[in-house]
């Protein structure tokens, strides 16, 4: 049964209020509520339009009534927009199932798209105006607004293609036409890049359709970091590759699956360019890693005897650079190091050899002069227990400096990872030194006071032995050699 028409109209815009209300109301609410709820209130309306006379598809009933005929006309245009409405929460659902939240500039088009279609459709059937000449005169309209708008709708439409082929998201970290950063947003014009500087690079669509795109964030938890050097044509490659492999098996962020490597990547007629490369799982950390590349390269490739400029070192003097390179010995005078030079045994131990035991009572002050060491420490107590790995040291480090002050045993166990070659100062050499210089004394007994603590701490607090790893390895980046 019809209903009146004044209950029609005020039915009608009681259910239009509803809907705002409980649209303002519902943002909170899950999308499929939303969407339900929605659905919901836009059959409730269309129901009281049709059984009270009001139909969307025709003119406007009541002519004789303005009032009447101008509020059911209100109400048919009303009904539109809220199909528009509708159907675009409905696409943009389903769109949020297959490509994800990133992909707002497609709903927000799609949206556009239904809401002209909602405008077009009650201009014709509502309103009867002459539909095919307002296209016909809004498609000359369109081109001429094209032609003008020509760039801003090739950055709309590369929009569309790069949110429906997804090369990258927010919060990735990508490099488009030379600008590298972390995506912040994808709108409709561009895309925003907040960079290593802290600035923001914002691309036009356009430009990173058409622009070579590399994204570090992908494949996830495996990015790439990699260091680049060149070294004059006089030096071997071998001594190169050699050194920057041991330099990459001591950066120990970098995963072993796939393996890092060192290759030649270029020559000209002076120089030769080498890469070295490795991956890691935290891309926060690349520049850190990288910083710590080129430490350990320039480390190795003059424990190897060649100097950064590619001046291939004599032994002796290789030696003495490496003594300014221990921080535990830097307070030595120039004289004092060229002496010191004199009283350095030098050992070679392969790999896999250990080179200090947990235990043992070192005799000797040991300096690593080139290759790797891996440091481990026992997890638990008795006869079998694991050994869990905290950390690598490269050259100008030092170990053994436990027995220099006191006969203490070694709280961990020193495993060459790669041929080392170590120099060894004997332990009455060591103290005749500390006797001479204080300060050398204060800087080992610093580091001796802090691997007694930690080895404490790994004996009485067995539960928590991951602290305990942490406070070994910042022993070994702060108080070690090159990490002190």
């Amino acid at each position: 049964m019809l209903i009146g028409p004044l209950e029609t109209i005020a039915l009608g815009f009681t259910a239009f209020v509803t809907d705002l209300s409980v649209w303002r109301l519902n943002r909170r609410r899950p999308l499929t509520v939303r969407v339900g709820i929605r659905v919901l209130l836009f059959v409730l309306y269309s129901a009281i339009l049709f059984h009270g006379g009001i139909s969307p598809l025709q003119a406007a009933p009541w002519p004789q009534n303005t009032s009447l005929h101008m509020s059911s006309l209100a109400l048919a245009i009303i009904w539109w927009l809220l199909g528009a409405r509708t159907l675009s929460e409905v696409l943009g659902a389903l769109l949020d199932r297959r490509i994800g939240h990133n992909g707002r500039l497609l709903k927000d088009v799609v949206g556009a798209l239904t809401f002209l279609a909602a405008v077009v459709a009650a201009a014709g059937y509502v309103i009867e105006l002459p539909v095919k000449g307002l296209l016909a005169t809004s498609g000359a309209l369109a081109i001429i607004v094209g032609l003008a708008l020509q760039s801003t709708l090739s950055d709309l439409f590369s929009g569309i293609v790069l949110n429906a082929t997804k090369p990258y998201q927010v919060d990735d970290q990508v490099a488009i036409d030379g600008a590298e950063g972390k995506v912040l947003d994808i709108n409709w014009r561009a895309t925003q890049l907040l960079t290593g500087s802290g600035a923001l690079a914002v691309i036009p669509n356009s430009v990173a359709a058409k622009a070579k795109i590399t994204n570090f964030s992908r494949p996830a938890h495996r990015h790439g970091v990699s260091i680049t050097l060149s070294i004059p044509n006089h030096v071997r490659p071998g001594t190169v590759l050699d050194a920057l492999e041991r330099a990459l098996r001591g950066t120990h962020a970098l995963l072993t699956d796939p393996p890092p490597g060192a290759s030649v990547k270029d020559a000209s007629a002076e120089t030769t360019q080498y890469v070295a490369s490795g991956y890691i799982t935290d891309l926060e950390r690349k520049a850190k890693v990288r910083n710590q590349m080129f430490d350990l390269a320039y480390r190795h490739l003059e424990a190897a005897g060649v100097a950064w400029s590619g001046e291939v070192n004599r032994k002796a003097s290789w030696t003495r650079s490496l003594l300014d390179e221990v921080r535990v010995l830097r307070s030595l005078s120039s004289a004092e190091k060229d002496r010191f030079v004199e009283s350095l045994v030098v050992r070679e131990v392969s790999s896999g050899a250990v080179i200090l035991d947990v235990g043992e009572v070192p005799e000797e002050l040991v300096i690593i002069a080139s290759g790797v060491v891996s440091v481990t420490i026992p997890d638990g107590d008795g006869p079998e227990r694991p050994f869990i790995e905290a950390g690598r040291m490269g050259p100008a480090e030092v170990l053994g400096e436990q027995s220099v002050l006191d006969d203490c045993p070694s709280g961990g166990r020193f495993t060459a990872m790669t041929t080392c070659q170590l120099l060894t100062i004997s332990r009455p050499a060591i103290r005749a030194c500390i006797a001479d210089r204080a300060e050398i004394g204060q800087a080992i007994g610093k580091l001796h006071a802090y691997r007694v603590e930690s080895s404490r701490s790994l004996l009485t607090k067995p539960a928590k032995t991951a602290e305990a790893k942490v406070g070994f390895l910042a022993w070994l980046q702060r108080h070690s050699g090159h990490g002190a």
